[in-house]
């Protein structure tokens, strides 16, 4: 069974979110009373359509990402994107480049609505067998609905986090220390959730990688290309680059650091995942 490692992982941390959404939307019911559940489900879910709808907005915007030509010197990227679509089974997405300030690329969307953003830095660097492997990566987040499953898990984050907030501002005195103490333990209990959701992403790296490798038919392309990616990163890490927190979560690359932020990264290891592609 293809993607069956991730099939279980999805199992076990869709349960575990499900059972935190549960328990936010009966402590809502059990504070506001029986009234509030119909409320709170369709506000949960009106929350992640929000979130999803401006969040694709707000990815694009935030890099300057423009629509790419389909002739001149973006004619080769069109044709090689239409070949990778057509042998992974999608229709080609919207194709888009932007100055980044560094080596880079991402897909927003899902399956029918995908936009694959890539880095004009990243074009000039890359030969055209590594840039094949990286857009396949992207094709295939498009491909697996990864975006969408991200902004599920971010949603039901939101929600619990929001919920654990009211909670505490509603069962205190109302004074000026229930406010920072809701606004902590909201933190706290998003940031829990949020690091199964995490998991799930690092993991889902993975498989896009995989996915790259069968679809390219080699991994050594989208390694190589990985290695120049980190390379290029690092030359400008001392200038703070143009893509923003959380267009970095959607990137194919993502900067490895210290134990607590690797256990709160959107990617895993690039070190890791370039050993796995070539093994």
């Amino acid at each position: 069974m293809r993607h069956f490692g991730l099939k279980v992982r999805m199992a076990i941390v869709g349960s575990i979110l499900f059972a935190f959404y549960a328990i936010a939307i009966l402590a809502a019911v059990a504070i506001w009373g029986t009234s509030v559940f119909p409320l709170a489900i369709l506000g949960s879910i009106l929350l992640v359509g929000f979130q999803y709808k401006v969040g694709k907005w707000a990815a694009l915007r935030s890099v300057g990402a423009e629509d790419m030509p389909e002739n001149g010197q973006y004619q080769h990227v069109h044709r090689m994107v239409e070949d990778l679509s057509r042998d992974m089974g999608i229709e080609k997405p919207r194709l888009m480049a932007a100055n980044m300030g560094v080596p880079n690329a991402f897909a927003v969307g899902r399956k029918g609505a995908g936009v694959v953003v890539v880095s004009t830095e990243l074009m000039s660097m890359l030969d055209d067998d590594e840039l094949e492997g990286v857009i396949a990566h992207e094709l295939s987040h498009i491909a697996n609905r990864d975006v969408v499953t991200m902004v599920v898990g971010q949603g039901i984050a939101s929600v619990v986090g929001i919920v654990a907030q009211w909670a505490v501002l509603l069962t205190g005195d109302n004074e000026l220390a229930d406010f920072f103490l809701a606004m902590i333990v909201g933190q706290i209990v998003q940031m829990i959730a949020m690091i199964f959701v995490l998991a799930i992403s690092r993991y889902r790296e993975f498989v896009a990688d995989a996915d790259a490798k069968r679809a390219i038919g080699s991994g050594d392309p989208l390694a190589r290309a990985l290695e120049k990616i980190q390379r290029g990163n690092q030359a400008v890490q001392e200038d703070r680059s143009q893509v923003d927190e959380q267009v970095s979560a959607l990137c194919i690359f993502g900067e490895d650091r210290s134990l607590i932020q690797k256990l709160f990264s959107t990617h895993p290891p690039t070190e890791e995942r370039i050993q796995r592609l070539r093994e």
